[in-house]
């Protein structure tokens, strides 16, 4: 029944802006938390920016903070993750998770095993 759709990835100059969603369906939003992750050849995936409505809070990795910003609207049943700002290093596959039910605090955030319900990846390239 859960099901996670990620789109607007493809490819930019550096210094540009991309658009990211994260379409959600077959759950409550009551308590939930959704990430974006990225994962470049031959790296290990990892945590990108999460939003939680537990506290209604928001986190990000060093390497993105100030560029991106994570936003949700619950009508929509859909997350936004808003990039600027883009660096060739940016360049990875984009995944959005979903942590539903558990409450996900600043030190857990970007840990993969969080996170029970994936979608596809949506592709982001920066060129220099």
């Amino acid at each position: 029944e859960v099901q996670l759709q990620a789109s607007g990835g493809g490819s930019v100059q550096a210094g540009g802006s991309l658009r990211l969603s994260c379409e959600a369906s077959g759950f409550t939003w009551e308590d939930y938390a959704i990430a974006w992750f990225r994962q470049a050849p031959g790296k290990e995936r990892e945590g990108v920016a999460c939003i939680s409505n537990d506290d209604t809070s928001t986190y990000y990795a060093d390497s993105v903070n100030g560029r991106f910003t994570i936003s949700s609207d619950n009508a929509k049943n859909t997350v936004y993750l808003q990039m600027n700002n883009l660096k060739p290093e940016d360049t990875a596959v984009y995944y959005c998770a979903a942590n539903i039910g558990d409450t996900v605090w600043p030190s857990t955030w970007s840990t993969l095993d969080e996170y029970d319900y994936w979608g596809q990846g949506t592709l982001v390239t920066v060129s220099s």
